[in-house]
């Protein structure tokens, strides 16, 4: 069932047009611009050609860092990179030990294992450090809150320079030097960098010349700023974009082979931020999920064709591990669900299990959300505890949520966005009620995911003229998405399988103008809509170029039957309604009145169902298939909850679509005898 209130960005034409004058540049991409909140000459400057690099001695604490790295430069002194185990740190650390090593450093670099050590600094790693006689020990992207683990490196007679870009605690850990630009302190006018960002600024920092820094390691700095979701505004865009053309030209040679087994070397694809974030990131993300992270980080560190060849289809190997473990685990969690369908009618859902790898748990978390357009928590238990990762939507705030159960909660971190949590068994089910509480309490409506798009396109608008202004604004990613296009009042001609039917091709048209539109990982037959029918999409532009031709390359990320625009806000509110009834929660009489099946209703959806045999849509959807005189969305909803219930069908929420199977009758069916109806009475 669609869960996201398409957004039109109201048009500002006359300040467009004020900008593309004043800029000379066209009035299109002016208007794209004042849409992303870019309207004077200054900001178009910095967002089309880049922000100067700030000064990096602007972050409180770069001057004793520099002065303590340089001491262990010049005495000898052992060093060790303390980094960690996702690609940001993977590549933070690759960056600094790089630079150390350069630089004549006696260096050596530890990341944690995820499941034996777990995040950060940790008296495993700083033991292990101890041993080898390492007199100094300089984390990346971590180390901000490590406020035991510092005082433990200090006992070992070891010094500590923190570099870090989580938010700090209150109080900061005892070290030489803690550079974060989220420090109180700190008088960084930009905040948004990754921690390989904040690596970068201290390797600026010691060498004095920020761009032959980027020349070298530029290729680093943006695979780990694109794989952390930092926003890609102000100097993170400058580093992204020198960054990929240093990918594009393959110089380093582990980044080479691994863009070769992910299909997008050299004459295949140019890298884009989008294939790098979707290309590679998961890629090196995977050997830190998987198994252990030092393969991907000898991978980027490495000089040598075969090795690096070897260790790329390691890592290879590792991610296709990741997905089958990945596919493996979300068809536990999701027969979980179905077992326990009451979690998923929660505000908050929090779904708890065994067995279930800790490294993909996170992207299990977002798939969730991505289904049911909620917050989730998922929970994997290890012995007396379930830890796990949340992930939540915009307008929730999760961190603050759980935050709200600490006293049921062993340890928590994380953001508005993405926490992680782990909670004694015996106290799941508590956690759960808790969260689900503290959300009906500041969260009456909650929020729903949104699809944000850019304008109104009429089909003989769309050209190659505007794929290439599109184009001006990458790189695209966390703050500055690729622009989407909103296609209205289009009919449907013709539907193709292309892909030996895995996807589709949508042609679509209107005054006299035709489209071809791509929807990939989508089957036709469970593409509901109807040739003939008119409808709404939501497209994204790309260049294509085949056998010389280039052409516009439309793919679509959303679509809707044209009458169901202007009923937007009654689905949303009828998919919050329809999770209070299967709640069970207090209604007045006028709702129970109101939203109760009607025998008719009930009858004309079951003969069409049954007429199908299955269906696969969004409920939208299924509303204009049944005609005229329209069911409300809230009845429809419950209708088929009590279809369901009285065994006549089978019903498989996929979240943008539902699946529907007509299951055999045996006798006489008593609808009025259904949980539904009998709770609408």
């Amino acid at each position: 069932m669609s869960r996201k209130r398409w957004r039109i960005s109201p048009p500002d034409k006359d300040a467009a047009a004020e900008l593309a004058e004043a800029c000379g540049i066209s009035p299109f991409l002016a208007l794209l611009l004042v849409i992303r909140g870019i309207d004077t000459f200054e900001s178009v400057e910095e967002f089309l050609i880049g922000a100067e690099q700030a000064d990096p001695y602007c972050f409180v604490d770069m001057e004793p860092a520099v002065a303590r790295i340089q001491q262990a430069l010049d005495s000898g002194e052992k060093m060790a990179v303390y980094g960690d185990y996702d690609a940001d740190g993977i590549t933070a650390t690759a960056l600094m030990y790089s630079y150390l090593a350069e630089q004549g450093g006696q260096v050596i670099y530890y990341i944690p294992e995820r499941e034996r050590e777990g995040y950060g600094l940790s008296r495993i790693g700083i033991d292990a450090l101890a041993g080898q006689e390492v007199r100094l020990i300089i984390t990346v992207d971590n180390g901000i809150s490590a406020v035991e683990e510092a005082d433990y490196v200090a006992e070992k007679g070891i010094d500590l320079v923190i570099t870090d870009h989580h938010q700090p605690p209150d109080v900061l850990p005892k070290a030489a030097a803690v550079v974060n630009p989220h420090r109180l302190d700190c008088e960084s006018e930009f905040k948004e960098y990754a921690g390989v960002g904040v690596a970068y600024k201290l390797i600026c920092a010691m060498d004095g010349d920020p761009d032959e820094v980027l020349g070298r390691y530029g290729d680093l700095v943006a695979i780990g700023t694109l794989a952390d979701v930092v926003a890609l505004k102000g100097e993170n865009r400058y580093l992204v974009r020198r960054g990929i053309k240093f990918i594009n030209q393959d110089k380093r040679i582990g980044i080479k082979h691994l863009r070769h087994v992910a299909g997008c070397g050299a004459g295949v694809k140019e890298m884009t931020a989008s294939t790098v974030l979707f290309s590679l990131a998961p890629r090196i993300n995977a050997a830190g999920r998987m198994c252990s992270p030092m393969p991907a980080a000898e991978l980027l560190l490495c000089d040598d064709e075969q090795r690096a060849e070897q260790l790329a289809e390691k890592i290879q190997g590792y991610n296709t591990d990741r997905q089958t473990t990945e596919q493996s685990i979300l068809k536990e969690v999701y027969e979980s669900l179905v077992s326990r369908a009451e979690i998923t009618h929660d505000r908050v859902i929090v779904v708890d299990g065994s067995g279930w790898n800790p490294g993909v748990i996170g992207i299990i978390a977002s798939r969730l959300v991505d289904r049911y357009g909620k917050p989730c928590i998922v929970l994997n238990i290890e012995g007396e505890f379930a830890k796990g990762s949340g992930r939540s939507i915009s307008g929730f705030n999760l961190h603050e949520a759980v935050k709200a159960c600490e006293d049921v909660v062993v340890k928590f971190g994380g953001h508005a966005l993405a926490i992680g949590a782990e909670v004694a068994v015996d106290e799941v089910g508590e956690f759960r009620r808790r969260i689900n509480e503290f959300a009906a309490e500041h969260y009456p409506a909650m929020p729903v995911p949104e699809l944000n798009i850019d304008c109104k396109l009429s089909p003989a608008q769309i050209d190659m003229e505007k794929v290439e202004l599109t184009g001006l604004l990458e790189p695209f990613g966390a703050g500055n998405p690729m622009p989407i296009f909103g296609l209205y009042q289009m009919r449907v001609d013709n539907i193709t399988p292309i892909g030996q039917g895995k996807h589709f091709r949508l042609s679509v048209s209107r005054d006299n103008t035709r489209l071809s539109i791509l929807k990939f990982g989508m089957k036709p037959e469970d593409f509901s809509y109807e040739c003939g029918q008119i409808v709404n999409l939501a497209v994204t532009m790309e260049r294509s170029e085949y056998r010389g031709v280039v052409s516009p390359l439309l793919l679509m990320k959303d679509i809707r039957a044209a009458d169901a625009e202007s009923r937007q806000e009654e689905m949303l509110d009828s998919l919050r309604n329809y999770d209070r009834v299967m709640r069970g929660e207090d209604l007045t009489v006028d709702e129970r009145e109101m939203w109760r099946p009607l025998r008719d209703e009930l009858g004309r959806l079951y003969r069409y169902l049954r007429g199908k045999g299955s269906w696969c849509g969004p409920i939208e959807q299924l509303t204009y298939l049944l005609g005229e005189p329209g069911i409300p969305y809230i009845r429809l909803l419950l209708s088929l909850e009590v279809l369901k219930e009285a065994g006549l069908i089978g019903v498989n929420d996929n979240g943008d679509v539902i699946r529907i199977v007509v299951l055999p009758a045996e006798g006489k069916s008593d609808l009025e005898q259904t949980a539904v109806m009998i709770r609408l009475k």
